[in-house]
């Protein structure tokens, strides 16, 4: 069972802070629900674990998700994930188009994602697939913009408690205080 969502959504932040988070698979991974980080295999390849509720069925997925690109210049990025059943019927299957640009000064995420599922759970059909996967992309969002707004206003703290050195002020401050 193949299916497709097309997404969008503003986030009242910069565009390098929401790059910098949105590509940072650690700092994000706390904002998909039933999902967690088990491994950095290397820059761009990270397992994990997603846990779901489809209907009355719950699914578990050990699996991989890949950076097949990122351009920071163009704010575009591509991201595969691939990902196996945890009882071994079925598997899963996303690859997921994001592009970033700037709208006064807030940030505009257009998404498209290519989702394909295997095993019991393709059996209830796109429509389940769908309602589930928007109510995760929205709670998504609603997690991402929190953590977002938060780290933002810790931003403005630090760039206001920070008078002689430049080093800890601003984008690049704060990024040095996420990694």
């Amino acid at each position: 069972m193949t299916t497709n969502l097309t997404k969008s959504f503003d986030v009242e932040q910069p565009i390098d802070l929401v790059w910098a988070t949105l590509t940072n698979p650690p700092q994000i991974v706390d904002c998909v629900p039933g999902a967690s980080l088990t491994e950095q295999v290397d820059a761009d390849n990270y397992k994990g674990y997603v846990g779901l509720k489809f209907g009355p069925v719950k699914a578990g997925y050990d699996g991989l998700v890949t950076f097949v690109e990122r351009d920071e210049v163009n704010k575009k990025m591509s991201l595969k994930g691939l990902g196996l059943d945890s009882k071994g019927k079925g598997s899963a299957e996303m690859l997921m188009n994001a592009t970033l640009s700037e709208v006064n000064g807030q940030t505009h995420v257009d998404a498209t994602m290519d989702i394909s599922i295997t095993g019991m759970l393709a059996q209830f059909g796109a429509r389940l697939i769908n309602d589930v996967s928007n109510q995760v992309f929205d709670q998504f969002v609603a997690n991402f913009k929190k953590k977002l707004a938060s780290a933002g206003a810790s931003e403005v703290d630090a760039t206001a408690d920070s008078t002689t050195e430049e080093s800890t002020s601003g984008i690049g401050g704060f990024l040095k205080k996420l990694f």
